[in-house]
């Protein structure tokens, strides 16, 4: 099955994705002076834009590439949740298992940008767990929407959303279903992946995640990506490594894949980009080495773009060709 053959049949996949839901507010302007306050840029505001992140960002990839979604999360009762629901219906993204809850704060990201620099990040999230009864209607969704999926797709930002109970009710109607899970890790919450069939960290998650300080070397990287593999009992484990490409580790082999991006402007959402393709494409039935080829391509596209960013099917067929 030849790239350009996965790529046509994305339109046939039905992704069903449990995570924490992320309003992006990007802030754009331009710096010009020094605050005579502080030594610190002054942003003249030219514009200022709101896009999904998180789980959402995943969907609307999904989306642009013509697969179909279903999601799952929670958001507050508050005015950044209407902004992503808005957002949601406007994507075509079937948000029915999104539940809301006064009890936390929608998770917002607000990016100040001046020129083509960021300057400034600030976040308002609540870190606190799901209340029962929203964690019981997300479970409820997940199980009535697993026999009409394809693959499940769990995007782990650490809000507190993949709870260890929420995974392992997820894998085990994945397991009864027989489809395919992967998961966008979280450091902390490693060793809740087990038996997902892959695990795409970026390679400073991926060692932060197993304990270990960092790779010095091929050795210790290939070594790190083995131990995954025997720890968490996974069928593959995908490391993102920036400029350098992805590594796939597989239980007989491990293939490194360059990267294809002939500019980086920016790697926000870069992961959502791969675990979309990635799942995507395994939905269709492609073999694993052939889904992640096809999601360093989708990668190589995104980070030449600015801010939260999908990638087309033009767009990526024009990329493989």
């Amino acid at each position: 099955m030849s790239l350009d053959d996965i790529l046509k049949k994305f339109p046939r996949s039905k992704i069903l994705i449990v995570g924490d839901l992320i309003l992006d507010r990007f802030i754009r302007g331009d710096a010009k002076r020094i605050s005579p306050e502080s030594p610190v840029p002054v942003v003249d505001v030219r514009d200022e834009t709101y896009h999904l992140g998180g789980a959402g960002n995943v969907a609307n990839n999904i989306i642009s590439l013509g697969g179909k979604v279903f999601l799952a999360g929670i958001v507050g009762n508050d005015y950044p949740a209407e902004i992503l629901l808005k957002e949601f219906k406007k994507a075509g993204i079937d948000a029915g298992g999104v539940f809301s809850s006064d009890a936390i704060k929608t998770s917002i990201k607000t990016r100040v940008i001046a020129g083509h620099q960021q300057v400034v990040r600030f976040d308002k999230e609540t870190l606190r767990g799901m209340p029962p009864a929203i964690a019981d209607k997300v479970i409820q969704y997940v199980s009535d929407k697993m026999p009409q999926c394809d693959a499940v797709l769990i995007s782990d930002y650490g809000k507190n959303v993949v709870t260890q109970e929420l995974i392992r009710e997820v894998i085990k109607s994945a397991k009864k279903y027989k489809k395919t899970v992967t998961v966008d890790p979280k450091i902390e919450h490693f060793s809740r992946y087990q038996f997902v069939d892959c695990l795409t960290p970026n390679v400073y998650e991926a060692a932060a995640g197993m304990g270990v300080a960092e790779t010095k070397n091929k050795k210790d990287f290939e070594n790190l990506g083995k131990n995954i593999l025997k720890k968490l009992k996974c069928r593959s484990v995908l490391i993102t490594q920036g400029e350098a490409g992805m590594t796939l580790f597989e239980k007989s082999k491990i293939t490194h894949i360059p990267t294809t991006a002939k500019e980086v402007f920016d790697v926000t959402g870069a992961g959502d980009t791969v675990i979309a393709v990635l799942t995507l494409a395994l939905s269709c039935g492609a073999p694993l080495i052939s889904a992640a080829r096809l999601a360093n391509y989708a990668a190589g596209i995104v980070v030449g773009k600015l801010g939260t960013a999908t990638v087309s099917r033009p767009e990526l067929l024009k990329s493989l060709r």
